[in-house]
């Protein structure tokens, strides 16, 4: 079971992983997921086109996964 929620340390979460942080992650993982594409589909257009998919899918998942656990919206 999960404790209580502790605001201050959430606070000071958001204070060590803010914007810049989340940017660099997002980058590292555009340029995993370009080193991880066959040549024939090494382009902008594509790379996009399977990052968004993956995100999306992510966010499908996500959403899934809370009405099956009865997590908060």
């Amino acid at each position: 079971m999960l404790g209580k929620f502790d605001e201050e340390g959430a606070e000071k979460f958001r204070h060590m992983f803010g914007p810049g942080q989340i940017d660099s992650q997002v980058r590292s993982l555009i340029s995993m997921c370009w080193m991880t594409l066959p040549e024939e589909k090494k382009t902008v257009d594509d790379l996009e086109r399977i990052f968004r998919h993956i995100v999306d899918r992510a966010f499908r998942d996500l959403r899934e996964d809370r009405t099956i656990f009865g997590l908060p919206a």
